[in-house]
Parts: C-alpha cells; structure tokens; sequence
C-alpha cells in the first residue's frame, strides 16, 4: 500500500500524484468515499447503542457491560442488528411502539437477567465498605 503524496503546484491548486496499490485515483477516491460513509454508519450506530445501553443502566437498574449483554441478547433473539435494536428502543423512549417481536425478546431477557443477577448488583449493598456520611 503506497501513500498518496500531494504535490503544490500553486498555492491554491493541489493535486495527488500516487495511488493506493496499482489502482488510479478515481477509483481510489470513490474506495474512501465509500469507508468514509461506512465509518460515518458504524458511529451514528454506536451513539444509538450507547443511548439504549444509558436507558437500560436508567430503567434496570445495572451497569454498563450488563446494559450492553442485555441489548446483545434482545438482537441476537429477534435476528436483528445490535444499532437496529437500539434505535427501536430509542424510538419506543420517544413515543413510537416498539416492534412485537422486540417488545417479547426484551421482556425474555429482562426476566431471565433478573432472575440470575438479582437485579445486577449495580449498587452497593448497605453492608458495603462504602461509608455514609453523618
């Protein structure tokens, strides 16, 4: 894999000069392009995971890898993408009915992760060695 090198012909004019591999440098643009938009998906997908992972800590309550496991099991049973499931979520917060099949797979896993974790000991019990303040 060579860099692309820029040379200045005028202080306003730039142009590249070598290409990625033995491809010519349309192709390679339109190659950045498309793993520009890619990239711009996979984070607009992470912010809407990150968001529905933030309503479950809220809603459950527990902690973030449990929040995440929580969104992972949900997708994997209704075969459906983690940031899909996620913006149904997200999408329910604001007022739009969540899926059925969705709406069955979350209430599956929220009965099977309460019955495990006991509610995901996300907070310390009072006989912790967190002290309380007088």
């Amino acid at each position: 894999m060579q860099r692309t090198t820029v040379i200045q012909q005028e202080p306003w004019e730039l142009r590249a000069e070598a290409t990625w591999g033995n491809a010519p440098a349309g192709q390679d643009v339109v190659a950045l392009r498309d793993e520009n938009d890619q990239l711009r998906r996979a984070l607009a997908g992470r912010a809407v995971i990150d968001q529905a992972r933030g309503m479950v800590m809220i809603l459950t309550p527990c902690r973030r890898g449990a929040a995440r496991k929580l969104l992972v099991d949900v997708s994997r049973q209704c075969d459906a993408r983690l940031p899909e499931v996620a913006a149904a979520l997200v999408a329910a917060w604001e007022g739009k009915p969540l899926p059925e099949h969705m709406h069955r797979a979350m209430r599956r896993t929220l009965r099977r992760f309460h019955s495990d974790t006991q509610g995901c000991d996300s907070r310390p019990s009072s006989g912790s060695s967190r002290r309380e303040r007088p």
